[in-house]
């Protein structure tokens, strides 16, 4: 476990140490604020929601996940020092676990940073607590999710654009695969089975207030998947 403590530790200080976490968070939080109350015109708006304020953040975690994990271990592996890691005498679970920590560390300072404004809005209206407390449960899922694509994604290439490329690509299937599936027409035997696996779909649960344990379950899977084929990939490397 100290190990695991000292990798989280290494990477969030190389992510903290870069100018591009403190700009994606920057980007993040005016990006949604600025659509939120200037393009959705919410204070104009008759309705006591932060509905439309939630929804932004899958679509900028679109882009900036991306940008966040697309140096985790292609920079590594580009640079050669990811054989120096796989040499350590760590677990390589433990090395995956810090990488996807490390980023998703940084995803969470960002949700963290919208409480202001989240209670500063909420003090206009009635709005329903347990909704938006739904709503900020269900990011958090959702973004530990798309952080484990992220950081899989990054090690299958050695480029830092190629990765964050792939992490966009992969997001956004997972979060527009159904419709897609429904427009060119495929059975809707299809389009359900893309839905079933869609991110989006089972964040528009946790939008409505609704805690669903399958849903929960399903990120959680989900986040597990990605980091458990992330060490079998390091596995394989180490042994070749």
């Amino acid at each position: 476990m100290q190990s695991l403590l000292s990798l989280w530790h290494k990477e969030l200080r190389s992510a903290t140490g870069s100018p591009v976490a403190v700009g994606a968070i920057l980007f993040f939080l005016l990006l949604t604020g600025i659509w939120f109350l200037w393009i959705s015109q919410f204070l104009v708006q008759n309705t006591a929601s932060l509905r439309g304020y939630f929804a932004t953040f899958p679509v900028a975690f679109t882009i900036l996940i991306p940008a966040l994990t697309m140096r985790t271990w292609a920079e590594e592996r580009k640079l050669g020092s990811h054989e120096i890691l796989l040499t350590l005498p760590v677990k390589t679970g433990y090395l995956v676990a810090g990488k996807f920590l490390g980023a998703w560390t940084i995803v969470l300072a960002m949700l963290v940073l919208t409480l202001p404004m989240t209670i500063l809005v909420s003090g206009l209206g009635n709005f329903e607590t347990g909704e938006i407390l739904g709503e900020y449960v269900g990011i958090v899922f959702l973004s530990a999710a798309a952080t484990a694509l992220g950081v899989f994604l990054s090690g299958l290439t050695t480029n830092s654009i190629s990765a964050f490329l792939l992490a966009v690509a992969g997001l956004l299937l997972f979060a527009v695969g159904g419709s897609l599936a429904a427009i060119v027409g495929l059975p809707a035997s299809v389009v359900d089975a893309v839905r079933f696996f869609s991110l989006d779909s089972r964040y528009a649960t946790f939008q409505r207030g609704i805690l669903d344990s399958r849903d929960a379950l399903y990120f959680v899977w989900f986040t597990g998947l990605f980091l458990y084929l992330n060490t079998k990939i390091l596995i394989l490397r180490k042994w070749k």
